[in-house]
């Protein structure tokens, strides 16, 4: 027994000497080198933009985009229902993102006509592709952002007063149309948050005249909600409400 047991304890000793010899494993390397050349600088710093660029892309999707306004007016709506987790955040997320792809459909194609697909094909160097991206995108924060807001972050960036809207900085323009967002979305927020808090004064009513103080309001109430947002085809109105808020 005891032989068996010092066979078996060499056995674990060795094996992983044996494999380690037997298996070949990659090694990954990381090192700087001296650049031979003007083209392996701008390279280095294409590649280092381009790391930057999707590192920003969320933010880019976010501040750039309709996206902040229709994932706030639908989790309003969810809130409205009295639906904490119908439908999930994915299923919020993922709409508000393909109804940002709709939306910025033609902002997207401009800015790969001017700018990206010139820039692709060498006709344009990188600075200039980036100066042609921005009237597409400008014309696109300047329509939905108010004057009000853009005039605030011009006053407190300290810089000359722009004479034509096209003048305005991005650094500006682009904190004016978050706000502007925000603004819009809370609006249709309420609005859309009117017809169901009646719904719910309704039933709160006939329930405590009827005596039943113990049932609680909106278990009752979200069945008539559900039901009126269906009649009504909510969906159907609020999707192409936000859409024309940004298309019409």
């Amino acid at each position: 027994m005891r032989g068996v047991k010092t066979a078996f304890f060499t056995l674990l000793l060795w094996a992983p000497a044996a494999l380690a010899q037997e298996t070949v494993l990659p090694a990954l390397r990381f090192g700087v080198d001296r650049a031979r050349g003007p083209q392996d600088v701008a390279l280095t710093l294409q590649i280092v933009f381009l790391l930057s660029i999707l590192t920003l892309a969320p933010a880019i999707l976010l501040l750039l985009t309709s996206f902040t306004r229709i994932v706030v007016v639908l989790s309003f709506l969810r809130n409205a229902l009295g639906t904490q987790a119908m439908p999930p955040n994915q299923v919020l997320v993922g709409l508000a993102l393909f109804l940002t792809f709709f939306i910025m459909g033609p902002t997207w194609n401009g800015v790969y006509q001017d700018a990206l697909r010139p820039y692709l094909d060498g006709q344009i160097p990188q600075a200039q592709a980036l100066e042609r991206a921005r009237p597409p995108v400008q014309k696109f924060l300047l329509a939905h952002a108010r004057e009000k807001d853009v005039a605030l972050f011009v006053r407190l960036s300290k810089g000359p007063r722009p004479r034509t809207p096209q003048e305005v900085s991005m650094a500006a323009l682009i904190p004016a149309f978050v706000i502007s967002e925000l603004r819009t979305a809370f609006t249709i927020g309420f609005l859309v948050y009117i017809p169901f808090l009646i719904i719910d004064i309704v039933v709160a009513s006939v329930l405590m005249s009827m005596g039943m103080f113990m049932l609680p309001p909106m278990m009752v109430s979200l069945p008539f909600k559900l039901i009126f947002f269906v009649l009504v085809d909510g969906w159907h109105l609020i999707v192409g409400s936000l859409a024309r808020s940004f298309l019409g």
